[in-house]
């Protein structure tokens, strides 16, 4: 009998590993992947479970995909990902719709389990854990506790299992999985569990198959790219792969995304500006300015310090991309220490801010702290932030006219890319007008205009041919 699987994908780069992985696994035990969900026997929808935005989108998909039952071949909709994993049981109760929840211990077992419920088994929803008690509290200690079985569980699989679900040229690559930071507004820790790197070799053979399915891009993914080799007993151990990323053949372009501000590190800072083909852009997750609320949501540093390591980063490289989130209306935030984060963000002349309003989240310690701010207050900061982070970055763009940049060439019908210092999806792209540049090729070219964050640019008369269309 066919069997058919559409994976719809929600929330971050790491899900989109996550959902490659299952694909791999599903295909090579003889499922057919399909685009189109209402083409699909199973629905399978890898949930982000986040921020309560994100929480409502994949709700809404599961629903979406709920409402095909009966009217064609979709005959299962299945919950994947951290939201099913967050909830487990509770998210089954409440969403009845779902004929399953499963947790990343199925991810293993991922054929056999969609099998069996397509036949119409009841599968009975895992009660979530502190994924952080699996491992040992020791991050030197978790490298004999770590096997392949458990690395694959929790989604850091490898490209054994991975298959490709787009033909874009570039793609994330998870470097590692969970997070031993205790952010005090963040569940992750709990439901992905401690922190654990993936061993140097797995990673290279990944970017190689990678490359070889056309990727010329890898962007480098986890929940704490600076804490990358802890647990394996080297904290420089990102240093030493970038060259050998950077140096396998088809691969134009590494990026590397969440780097804690706390965590960065002069020789880490360096490696990205200095290494051939590594850009240098840098993801750093700020989340406030104001030092009382960042002691609050235990994390460290403020405006001083943060705008010292920006300083650093511009002095060694100028044309440098620098992103950031930002959350506002914290527990405890005054109108001062909003005020200190808009001056922060002034000052700070980022490339790219994403601006989200505090909501509480359950398995934080956020969740009990007095002194919670008015919602309807959160969402005014929020929109007033907002405006004057589209004001700022459409001026940081403007700055840019005159520069020269590689755009790697994302959509051919709207002669669209990104250069090096825009990550994907989530920053602005640039632009040409009159051109016929195919996906996947670099144009050398020059900034002559903006339109907000975004870049028009012109190509130089004389182009490097670095890459081929894909």
């Amino acid at each position: 009998m066919s069997r058919s699987v559409a994976i719809v994908t929600l929330g971050c780069a790491r899900n989109e590993v996550d959902s490659e992985e299952l694909a791999g696994r599903l295909a090579a035990d003889g499922w057919a992947l399909v685009d189109d969900v209402e083409s699909a026997e199973v629905a399978l929808v890898n949930t982000c479970g986040f921020i309560e935005s994100a929480k409502k989108d994949s709700i809404d998909a599961l629903l979406e995909a709920n409402s095909l039952k009966g009217h064609g071949v979709t005959r299962a909709v299945v919950a994947v990902g951290c939201m099913a994993e967050r909830y487990g049981e509770e998210l089954a109760k409440a969403l009845p719709e779902a004929d399953a929840i499963l947790g990343f211990d199925d991810y293993r077992d991922i054929s056999a389990r969609l099998q069996r419920i397509v036949a119409g088994e009841k599968h009975v929803p895992h009660t979530p854990v502190d994924r952080r008690a699996l491992l040992p509290i020791a991050p030197v200690e978790r490298a004999a506790a770590r096997d392949a079985n458990f690395a694959s569980s929790v989604g850091a699989g490898g490209s054994l299992f991975r298959k490709r679900l787009g033909t874009a040229p570039w793609a994330p690559l998870k470097i590692a999985s969970g997070c031993d930071r205790r952010c005090s507004f963040c569940a992750i820790p709990y439901f992905r569990g401690s922190f654990v790197s993936r061993r140097p070799a797995e990673i290279i053979e990944e970017a190689r198959w990678l490359a070889n399915e056309g990727v010329t891009e890898v962007f480098l993914v986890s929940e704490n790219t600076t804490s990358y080799g802890k647990d394996l007993g080297d904290l420089r151990l990102m240093e030493k792969i970038l060259p050998q990323i950077a140096a396998i053949d088809g691969i134009e372009r590494v990026r590397l995304s969440y780097l804690q501000p706390a965590e960065m590190r002069p020789t880490l800072m360096q490696a990205m500006i200095e290494t051939e083909k590594v850009v240098p852009y840098f993801d750093l997750s700020f989340q406030h300015a104001s030092g009382p609320v960042l002691r609050r949501m235990r994390r460290f540093g403020d405006s001083e310090k943060f705008l010292h390591l920006i300083t650093q980063i511009r002095a060694l490289s100028p044309e440098a991309g620098i992103r950031s989130n930002v959350i506002v209306g914290f527990p405890g935030e005054t109108e001062e220490d909003y005020q200190e984060l808009a001056e922060f963000i002034i000052h700070a002349n980022l490339d790219a801010v994403g601006v989200f309003g505090y909501s509480d989240e359950d398995n934080t310690e956020a969740l009990d702290l007095n002194d919670k701010v008015d919602p309807e207050l959160i969402r005014e900061r929020v929109d007033t932030l907002s405006m004057l982070v589209d004001e700022l970055v459409s001026e940081r763009a403007a700055q840019r006219i005159g520069e020269e940049v590689l755009v790697l060439i994302e959509d051919a019908e709207a002669q669209e890319g990104r250069a090096e210092h825009q990550g994907p999806e989530v920053d602005g792209t640039t632009s040409f007008v009159g051109t016929n540049f195919n996906v996947g090729q670099y144009v050398v070219a020059r900034i002559v205009d903006t339109l907000g964050a975004d870049l028009i640019a012109q190509p130089q008369a004389e182009q490097s041919g670095i890459a081929q269309a894909l």
